[in-house]
């Protein structure tokens, strides 16, 4: 009993030694920032990659001038068509808790993206966006031909598997019986 306790003591030890390097996070790097006036609040809206690619995930960071405190806000994003998309809370970002921000994000399409905010604060109510930002073509082959391509390890298994079915009952139907050892 006493070797079976001392056993699950140390493997609760290395649980807890081992999550803390696993639960480490990387840090936001910003790469790319551009200016925003929203009303009488100044935005900083930070870029971890840049340029911009259609369907290549990146973050956004919101910074209002004098942080986050004591303000809210919304952001609409409008694609290269004028279609705005719904508008969402700005809120502090997962891995940078001192800005706004939104985490692993992509722009589904390339073109010229608005992105528009609202800003409510103690200097009152003001709106702003930063117009024509630059999305460019996905990287890499088109989705149809990635998708294509990621199947075929799987129709080689559907293959193969088809082809052991049918070997083994041939054999079977034929009154072989398999060997076995």
């Amino acid at each position: 009993m006493r070797k079976t306790l001392l056993a699950l003591a140390a493997v609760a030890g290395l649980l807890f030694a081992t999550a803390a390097p696993a639960n480490a996070y990387e840090p936001v790097d910003i790469v790319h920032t551009e200016r925003v006036q929203a009303g009488p609040y100044g935005l900083t809206v930070g870029f971890s990659t840049w340029p911009l690619k259609a369907m290549q995930s990146l973050d956004f960071t919101f910074v209002p001038d004098g942080g986050i405190e004591g303000k809210s806000g919304t952001l609409t994003m409008v694609n290269p068509e004028g279609g705005a998309n719904r508008k969402q809370p700005l809120v502090r970002h997962p891995r940078k808790l001192d800005v706004w921000g939104l985490d692993v994000r992509s722009m589904p399409r390339p073109g010229a993206w608005t992105l528009r905010f609202a800003v409510n604060g103690p200097a009152g109510p003001g709106t702003g966006e930063l117009r024509a930002l630059p999305v460019l073509e996905q990287p890499g082959p088109p989705m149809g031909v990635s998708w294509a391509i990621s199947t075929l390890p799987l129709i080689g298994l559907v293959v193969l598997v088809v082809l052991a079915w049918r070997r083994t009952r041939s054999r079977l139907r034929g009154g072989e019986l398999p060997a076995t050892g």
